[in-house]
C-alpha cells in the first residue's frame, strides 16, 4: 500500500510540476512521438514490463467512446479512418491511428488501444489496456458540457468498472500487477482553452489567462489524485 502511494505521489509531481509546464509537456510528448525515428521510438529500461496502457482525456486519444452520444464531437463517419486498417471510421479523430495507438504498438503491447465503450470490445483487450477518453472533454467541467462529451469524472467511474472486470477475469493479484505497472496517459486541456476560455466571453470576464490555467492545473492534479485513490480503494 505504501509503495502504491509513493508511486502515486511521484507520478503527480512529475506530470504536474506547475501550471505553466503542462502545455509544454503535452507538446513535447507529441513532437517526440511523431518526429523521432520510428525504429527506435520507445526504449524501456532493461527488465521493465508495461502490461497495458490506460488512457484518459479528450479527442486526441479517443478511439470511439463518443460514437453513440448525441454530440457533434464524434468521428464515426468518412473521411475519418481513411488510412486506418480497412479504411473505415472507428470514432478516432484521425485519418488513422491516434498517439496512444502508436505508443502501444511501439511498446509491443498491441496494434491499437480500443475504446472502453466499444460494443465490440473483447474481454482479452482489457488485459492490455483501453482508452476512456472522450472528444470534447476538458479539465474544467463546463468545457465537457459544451461539447456533450464524457467528463473526466465519468471516465474515472469507467476506470472503476474496468478494475472490477479485471478482478473478475484474472483475480486481485494479477489485477494489482497490471494496474501498478501500466502506463497511464492523460491528454487533455486544449478544449478548455479553445472551446471555453477563448470562446465564451463569460469565462474571460471571470478568469484571466493566468487564473484559468491555474484552474486547469488544479483540476488536473485533483484528477490524478482521485484516480490513484480509486485504485487504492480497490
Amino acid at each position: 500500500m505504501d509503495r502504491r502511494r509513493s508511486i502515486h505521489h511521484h507520478i503527480i509531481s512529475y506530470l504536474f510540476p506547475s501550471s505553466s509546464s503542462i502545455l509544454c509537456l503535452c507538446i513535447s510528448f507529441l513532437v517526440l512521438l511523431f518526429t523521432t525515428n520510428t525504429n527506435a521510438l520507445v526504449k524501456l529500461p532493461e527488465n521493465t514490463t508495461v502490461p497495458a496502457i490506460i488512457v484518459f482525456g479528450d479527442s486526441i486519444v479517443d478511439a470511439g467512446n463518443n460514437d453513440d452520444l448525441i454530440t457533434e464531437a464524434r468521428c464515426d463517419y468518412p473521411p475519418y479512418g481513411i488510412d486506418f486498417d480497412g479504411g473505415v471510421p472507428t470514432g478516432r479523430f484521425s485519418n488513422g491511428k491516434v498517439p496512444t495507438d502508436i505508443l502501444a504498438e511501439e511498446l509491443g503491447i498491441k496494434p491499437t488501444i480500443p475504446a472502453y465503450r466499444d460494443p465490440n470490445l473483447r474481454q482479452e483487450d482489457l488485459l492490455t489496456g483501453v482508452t476512456f477518453a472522450s472528444g470534447g472533454a476538458g479539465y474544467v467541467p463546463l468545457t465537457t458540457q459544451i461539447a456533450g462529451g464524457i467528463p473526466l469524472s465519468q471516465q474515472l467511474k469507467f476506470f472503476e468498472e474496468y478494475i472490477e472486470k479485471l478482478n473478475g477475469m484474472v483475480g486481485q493479484e494479477r489485477t494489482t500487477f497490471i494496474i501498478t505497472n501500466s502506463l497511464f496517459v492523460i491528454i487533455c486541456g486544449s478544449n478548455d482553452i479553445a472551446n471555453n476560455f477563448f470562446s465564451l466571453p463569460t469565462t474571460q470576464l471571470q478568469y484571466s489567462v493566468a487564473s484559468f490555467t491555474a484552474l486547469m492545473a488544479h483540476n488536473a492534479r485533483s484528477f490524478a489524485r482521485v484516480k490513484s485513490q480509486r485504485y487504492l480503494e480497490h
